[in-house]
């Protein structure tokens, strides 16, 4: 068996289409351009990398994106203060605060402090309680994009088991939140589970979400079993994920490269939140 790769660029080309489609019928009924405010902090070089990939995909949907650039030393009152005047601002529709943050820089009040109507990267407790409690708002890119993949492909969802490896905040939990959903039956594991193969062996449905190169061997693989591998990890001259990629994909029947699977994703569901938070927010409706 060889797997069928998941091309997660040219699903988030039709999402982006989609996304252009919708803003041009909003802006021909005289609304203006969705907005977008991006805040980095300081020179973290992968950073950068992602928020000029954002940049460009909203240039290319019609989005108005606006990047504030903000020096390493910013301090916590700066940066909350930001945020505020960005909340109050009404030509914002969205919000997003790039991450990793300085070290000396906790995340969670900052995420806290976003408007979770604007708050397009789906992190404020508030929305990840709305997906929790099944009546989501704005949902977490990654997850989202993932469950956008599985659809995609036919995954029924109903009567299958599926594994969550890592419990971040960012991903694992609304992942598994997503899952639940959709109508799996769900397993998460993280860093204190014991005997993390015999969890994985047992997958319908893998998602391996760790920032660890190689981390899953590909011989824990159920034959059959789909494989979303979030990780995007340096080794050498070369992007690699969370599973071991070769012998996953004689096993697996669908599976998700690195690059191009879920990272484009990801980007394409900050597109869609971006317009459905200008929607929710001015009480209009687009027609999809």
């Amino acid at each position: 068996m060889t797997a069928t790769l998941i091309d997660g660029k040219a699903m988030a080309q039709e999402i982006e289409a989609s996304v252009r489609d919708r803003i041009g019928r909003h802006r021909a009924l005289g609304h203006r351009a969705p907005s977008l405010a991006v805040i980095r902090i300081g020179d973290h070089a992968p950073s950068g990398i992602y928020v000029e990939n954002k940049r460009r995909a909203c240039q290319r949907v019609g989005i108005d994106a606006t990047l504030h650039a903000l020096p390493e030393d910013t301090t916590a009152a700066e940066l909350t203060a930001l945020i505020r005047d960005l909340n109050r601002d009404d030509g914002v529709d969205g919000i997003l605060l790039q991450l990793p943050l300085p070290a000396r820089l906790q995340e969670t009040p900052f995420i806290e402090t976003i408007d979770p109507s604007k708050d397009v990267d789906g992190a404020h407790p508030m929305n990840l309680g709305r997906l929790a409690a099944r009546t989501p708002g704005l949902r977490p890119c990654t997850s989202r994009g993932i469950i956008h993949l599985l659809t995609r492909i036919g995954e029924p969802f109903y009567s299958r088991h599926a594994v969550v490896v890592g419990a971040s905040n960012l991903v694992g939990r609304p992942m598994a939140l997503e899952l639940l959903l959709a109508g799996a039956t769900v397993t998460i594991c993280h860093r204190f589970t014991r005997d993390l193969e015999s969890h994985v062996r047992r997958a319908d449905i893998l998602v391996v979400a760790v920032g660890q190169p190689r981390l899953i061997p590909g011989d824990w693989v159920a034959p059959g079993a789909t494989v979303i591998d979030v990780g995007i990890n340096r080794e050498k001259d070369r992007l690699v994920g969370d599973v071991d990629f070769e012998r996953a994909r004689e096993r697996a029947s669908f599976i998700t490269p690195v690059p191009g699977g879920v990272g484009p994703m990801t980007v394409a569901m900050l597109l869609d939140n971006t317009l459905e938070a200008t929607v929710a927010r001015s009480g209009r409706q687009v027609a999809y």
